[in-house]
């Protein structure tokens, strides 16, 4: 019998920050949800997206059985015949023309879920395609080649030290209205109002005036994409006036001298003009990170979706390197999950790009994947090896990717596609056959991915809160179907044999003879967390429903570098001749007017303004234009703006504001709800414009493949 009126405790799905919630229940219902105040990460907070976390689930548009898409229309059909229609269409297509003809796109809430972070990797090893595409080259994959050529690995990622740092310097990132990223912060805010509570400061670079720049010490404008040529000129003085002391890291890191030749060319003076910040104040930050008793580094995605995003990403900890704080407390340091085990001793293979190629336009492989920049790429053009299936798992690239208009007609012209969704939205529109797994409160959860990037180390797992859908289909259920219909097995297998094979493999890789829990991913959790690094167990984490704490972050050099010496590898030759294509900018003639992005606090990416409360308000997909601007281009507030570039064009809102810097427009991502085909009602009243329309697919940073999403140049005229 279903409680009337209980309490459940669950971590928060919605993003990055991995907060406790403390949801009221009664009977099959949501009835509130607040911060969970003996949560040993959050302690309390959360933010209007977390609030709504019961909205989110009992969404009347969220799909809850199989569509599948018959005269043009998606009709609802039983589980059996879905799939049964999956194996009909896939099968002829790998047979006929070879498993490169089929492409997968992952989207970002695939690292928000458990089937996500176990059965991913599986899948696209059966599919055995080389067509791979994610989200993370529009967002963080030069972080991953930065850290992959430093650290031998590209998840091995420093974050900063938050409760513990004297000085922040942060460029790209806007953390109050994003909670966070590549840095797991429950209460990021707070954490930053701390650091000036004990006497410390942060600095926020950014082009626009953000709600995370009001709250800073000071906040610097620059000019989009142009970070690179600021942290070399910090870099450049540190050399020049003797400030460089890496400490305890000097035993570890290879290259320092190779690193002062490559910034000579620098100067403050020599950078100042291009990135807009003074050179008396580039070489005023080197010295405070220089002379602050612990200081941190930290840079995000605007600095990622930029021409140099992965030199961007390299020169954030090259200086935290340089000065001292990398792997110190207080600077920015590895967390280490309880799912993981350290490596005995520090070494490996090291990292490297380039696999293989795009088939088009011969773009590099990147940690398994290649450029979603190149996918239509690969739909559109005929010859062996032209993509002719798709599978989407959890991602939306109509409007994330770039020239996403291009991506849209693309689709429309596969021969088949599978999108595993809740939603029927501006890219499932395209599917033939729809897979909609449980909503999280029917299922376990557990953060295999942001509690690798724990600002303290925590671990939490969250039951299900109710019973499972008797209709529905989990996901590890629905992706090890499809597993088993690409290898062959067919669409009538048992995912149980699937599910049983994993749990094997994994027990005696771990040298376990059994594992606990109720369903395929939580037994697979307990096994990696009872090898793990600090001996847990999946009923450890069952009997603390707000968490265990595993202590602030701990120095990890040598043990965590992967990298073929063993040490830190500071000058890697990929990344040497990069820094000659960004010498050689330094005389490119400035842009007129370029395009950025924006981020709202009750925004995550493009799928969740279905919910009524997350939309309410005033609209907030405007262009901001500054005021200087405005007048020169006879534009007023709240006026319609005809915005171009040379991916396409579209109509926007003007918002006549000094947030954003002379020269730069902003318009938010993940709007643009106004396709035909979808069932997103909410969201097609709060429609929006799609800003990808603009980005270029052709333009990407060439080291990681990361599309370039900042910086676009732009005509704006009135419409």
């Amino acid at each position: 019998m279903v409680d009337v009126n209980r309490t459940a405790y669950r971590t928060c799905p919605l993003c990055e920050a991995a907060c406790g919630l403390e949801i009221g229940v009664a009977g099959d219902t949501v009835t509130a949800v607040r911060g969970d105040r003996d949560h040993v990460f959050s302690h309390g907070f959360i933010c209007p997206k977390g609030a709504t976390f019961g909205q989110l689930s009992g969404d009347a548009d969220r799909l809850r059985r199989p569509l599948v898409r018959r005269d043009g229309q998606h009709v609802e059909v039983s589980w059996d015949e879905a799939f049964a229609v999956i194996e009909a269409g896939l099968r002829p297509i790998v047979e006929a023309h070879g498993g490169q003809a089929v492409a997968a796109y992952l989207g970002n809430p695939n690292v928000h879920t458990m089937a996500g972070g176990l059965y991913i990797t599986p899948l696209l090893k059966a599919l055995g395609t080389r067509n791979v595409f994610s989200a993370s080259t529009v967002d963080q994959m030069p972080k991953h080649v930065s850290c992959g050529y430093l650290f031998g690995s590209p998840l091995a990622i420093p974050v900063p030290d938050l409760d513990r740092t004297d000085f922040l310097l942060m460029l790209g990132a806007n953390p109050w209205e994003s909670n966070g990223s590549l840095a797991t912060a429950a209460d990021f805010p707070g954490r930053l109002k701390a650091i000036q509570a004990r006497g410390g400061r942060f600095v926020v670079v950014d082009p626009r005036r953000t709600r995370t720049a009001e709250h800073a010490d000071e906040h610097l404008f620059i000019r989009p994409g142009t970070d690179a040529f600021l942290l070399f000129g910090i870099v450049h003085t540190l050399f020049a006036e003797g400030l460089v002391d890496p400490g305890r890291l000097t035993a570890y890191a290879q290259g320092v001298d190779d690193l002062q030749g490559l910034a000579v060319d620098f100067a403050p003076e020599a950078v100042a003009g291009i990135c807009d910040v003074p050179a008396e104040r580039v070489r005023g930050l080197a010295r405070e990170l220089a002379a602050a008793p612990t200081a941190a580094v930290y840079g995000r995605i605007g600095t990622c979706t930029v021409e140099f995003g992965t030199l961007t990403s390299w020169l954030v900890d090259v200086i935290n390197v340089l000065t001292g704080n990398l792997d110190r407390p207080g600077g920015v340091m590895f967390p280490l999950g309880a799912h993981l085990r350290p490596a005995a001793k520090p070494g490996g293979k090291g990292f490297t790009t380039g696999r293989w190629r795009s088939r088009v336009r011969g773009l590099p492989e990147v940690k398994g994947e290649l450029p979603v920049a190149t996918l239509a790429d690969e739909i559109e053009t005929p010859g062996e090896g032209q993509v002719r299936a798709f599978l989407t798992v959890a991602g939306n690239p109509v409007l994330s990717a770039p020239n996403s208009g291009r991506l849209d007609r693309a689709l429309a012209g596969l021969d088949f596609m599978v999108s595993v969704d809740p939603y029927l939205n501006e890219t499932t529109r395209h599917a033939d056959v729809i897979l909609p797994p449980m909503d999280a409160t029917q299922k376990g959860h557990y953060d295999f991915s942001f509690l690798a990037l724990a600002v303290r180390n925590f671990a939490a797992y969250s039951p299900p809160i109710f019973p499972a859908d008797p209709g529905g289909m989990d996901e590890v259920d629905i992706l090890a179907r499809l597993i088993l219909i690409v290898t062959g097995q067919g669409a009538g297998a048992d995912p149980a044999v699937l599910h049983e094979r994993m749990l094997a493999q994994a027990l005696q890789k771990a040298g376990l003879a059994e594992a606990s829990g109720d369903g395929p991913a939580e037994r697979l959790l307990d096994v990696a967390l009872r090898s793990g690094a600090y001996g847990l167990s999946l009923n450890d984490l069952i009997a603390a429903p707000h968490g265990v704490d595993l202590g602030p972050l701990r120095p990890r050099i040598p043990e965590v570098l992967r990298t073929p010496s063993g040490l830190i590898e500071l000058c890697a030759p990929p990344l040497v001749e990069e820094v000659a294509r960004l010498r050689a900018a330094l005389d490119r003639p400035r842009p007129g007017l370029v395009l950025i992005g924006r981020r709202h606090l009750r925004s995550n990416n493009s799928w969740m303004h279905n919910v009524p409360a997350l939309v309410k308000g005033r609209s907030r997909c405007t262009l901001q234009v500054h005021p200087l601007d405005a007048d020169r281009l006879t534009l007023a507030d709240g006026m319609a703006a005809a915005v171009s570039s040379r991916a396409g064009s579209l109509a926007a809102t003007v918002e006549v504001t000094d947030r954003v810097m002379p020269g730069v427009v902003s318009l938010p991502h993940g709007w643009g709800h106004d396709r035909p085909g979808t069932r997103m009602a909410v969201a097609a009243e709060h429609a929006g414009v799609n800003s990808n329309i603009l980005t270029d697919e052709l333009i990407v940073d060439p080291l990681s493949g990361n599309a370039v999403l900042n910086g676009i140049p732009v005509e704006v005229k009135p419409a």
